[in-house]
């Protein structure tokens, strides 16, 4: 058996498919001697080495959200912060959940995730991570990315979580619904049950989000990899970047 990696993470860079700008300020290697106190030609070749320093939210690429993300309160304890994620939460078989007909501003149901389920004769385990395939991914680039994907809504989330998962993904810019989709619903019904539904059950049972994942496509199957999807270490924060990595097991060439 080989093992192939496959990189399900988008590039952290500015773009219009970002809503908040990444602003990055490099520090060159014919600058550095300068900013050490020293002189180029106390470098080989007269060159120190670089560093940049980069400002962007923890929401930037692809990432994952912590139950303290969705509010101070997770299943009646405070919510863990992203460093307190469990490791084994981010490392586990994934199953690829096919919604690419769902159309963008439309809530995911708990029933279309089943029908691609049983489409693929698979039966959720506990642990499992569920990839949400909507397709949005082929926009990254440009900003229709941030508006025009479907979403999960509280009743999709519930169903999975109950079902085991603790880690969920989409490949889209948001888990839930486009912000205009639901800003959209609640001025015209005054129901504030209508923002981020997916995200805030979170405060009801503890479950990860990855968010803006990429190239799902390029999985061989809905199932049989396997995900890993560890977060940075913020200390304290809701979310931190991930470079989610899809591991497929293939037989050797003959």
């Amino acid at each position: 058996m080989r093992r192939r990696l496959i990189d399900l993470s988008v590039p952290v860079l500015d773009g219009p498919s970002e809503a908040t700008p990444v602003e990055v300020s490099v520090l060159d290697h014919a600058s550095a001697p300068a900013a050490l106190g020293l002189r180029p030609e106390d470098f080989p070749e007269g060159e120190a080495i670089s560093n940049e320093t980069v400002t962007l939210t923890t929401h930037t690429g692809t990432h994952m959200d912590a139950p303290l993300h969705y509010g101070l309160v997770s299943g009646g304890r405070p919510a863990d912060a992203i460093d307190q994620v469990p490791l084994e939460w981010c490392f586990a078989p994934g199953v690829r959940i096919d919604v690419r007909h769902v159309p963008p501003g439309v809530g995911i149901t708990a029933a279309d995730l089943e029908d691609a389920l049983a489409k693929e004769s698979y039966e959720l385990r506990p642990g499992d991570i569920p990839l949400i395939w909507t397709g949005a991914d082929r926009l990254w680039g440009t900003e229709a990315y941030r508006t025009d994907h479907p979403g999960m809504t509280r009743e999709s989330t519930a169903w999975l979580v109950e079902r085991g998962a603790r880690v969920i993904g989409i490949d889209a810019w948001g888990f839930d619904r486009p912000f205009a989709s639901m800003l959209g619903d609640y001025r015209a019904s005054g129901d504030n049950g209508v923002l981020w539904p997916a995200h805030l059950y979170g405060r009801e049972r503890a479950y990860c989000q990855l968010e803006k994942l990429a190239r799902l496509d390029e999985l061989p199957a809905a199932h049989g990899f396997t995900v890993a999807c560890f977060p940075v270490r913020l200390a304290g924060l809701g979310a931190a970047w991930s470079r989610v990595v899809a591991i497929v097991e293939e037989p050797d060439a003959a």
